[in-house]
């Protein structure tokens, strides 16, 4: 047998059990490389939908398909060995019924090795999350803005401004943890409505743009590397990559065009003489 020790990763009952207590760090994640960097500093690694705008450069994530993260999915599962995995389920793939839910969920949990999906909670969604629940699917919902719906909002905008907005938003996060939601994501709302809904809530809310009254958060790493000229309200800047990143590029590109790299040290030399022989009279 092997004397190697294994690593236990953060469960989902792991995460529930923290409502109220240690705030939750969340990250998104979408290639081993960096999955690997924030294993060991976050409780969840999120393989979100925006891998489609943040990596493929899609306009929004509607056109995010299961291939695509179910590919992600399993990347961030080899970079990765402490911190739960959750697959964002795309758009079009959980919708139609609890049934095509429960059939493309188990794919991604399956094919990726991750632990639980994502899905985002609109008024439909309570009923589709039991009954993933009660068949040994993990879910974790997603409240408030949706950017799944953003054809129909018509822009990546703060929700809850109006009563109705309010009232449906909370109605949605009690429906999904009722439901059994381990955790519910909470997008783009006010700090009273966040407030109100991790108070009225058994699961653990993620905020991302709902203020620190979440009991964790989450952030798009990309977006808090600063590899973006621009970045939401609610995102703050630990680095500036993307300036780095380009001072590293034009420095390459300026010796390659002096021909100053490579320079010795990354040059290959063959080992002792190298003359031809001689040819044979």
């Amino acid at each position: 047998m092997s004397s190697q020790t294994s690593i236990r990763r953060t469960t989902t009952a792991d995460i529930a059990s923290r409502k109220g207590g240690e705030p939750i760090v969340c990250l998104t994640a979408y290639d081993a490389p960096m999955a690997a960097i924030l294993d060991q500093h976050c409780d969840l690694l999120l393989v979100g939908d925006s891998v489609g705008m943040v990596v493929h450069g899609l306009p929004s994530t509607v056109g995010v398909t299961m291939e695509m993260m179910i590919l992600h999915g399993r990347a961030v599962m080899r970079g990765s060995t402490r911190a739960l995995v959750v697959v964002d389920m795309p758009f079009g793939s959980y919708e139609a019924s609890p049934g095509q839910a429960f059939e493309n969920a188990t794919r991604l949990l399956k094919e990726t090795g991750a632990q639980a999906v994502k899905l985002e909670s609109g008024r439909y969604a309570a009923d589709t999350i039991a009954f993933l629940v009660e068949r040994g699917v993990p879910v974790m919902g997603h409240v408030g803005l949706r950017p799944q719906a953003i054809n129909v909002y018509g822009a990546f905008k703060a929700r809850g401004r109006t009563t109705a907005e309010r009232a449906e938003i909370l109605s949605e996060a009690e429906a999904t943890a009722n439901a059994g939601a381990f955790a519910v994501v909470v997008e783009g709302v006010a700090e009273d409505l966040a407030r109100e809904i991790t108070e009225r809530i058994s699961a653990p809310t993620i905020g991302i743009g709902a203020s620190p009254v979440c009991d964790g958060q989450i952030l798009v790493t990309q977006d808090m590397l600063g590899l973006f000229d621009w970045t939401p309200k609610f995102v703050k800047r630990y680095a500036g990559l993307r300036a780095a990143i380009t001072d590293a590029v034009v420095q390459y590109a300026s010796e390659v065009r002096r021909r100053s790299f490579p320079e010795a040290a990354q040059v290959y030399r063959l080992d002792g003489p190298s003359r031809p022989k001689k040819s044979e009279a």
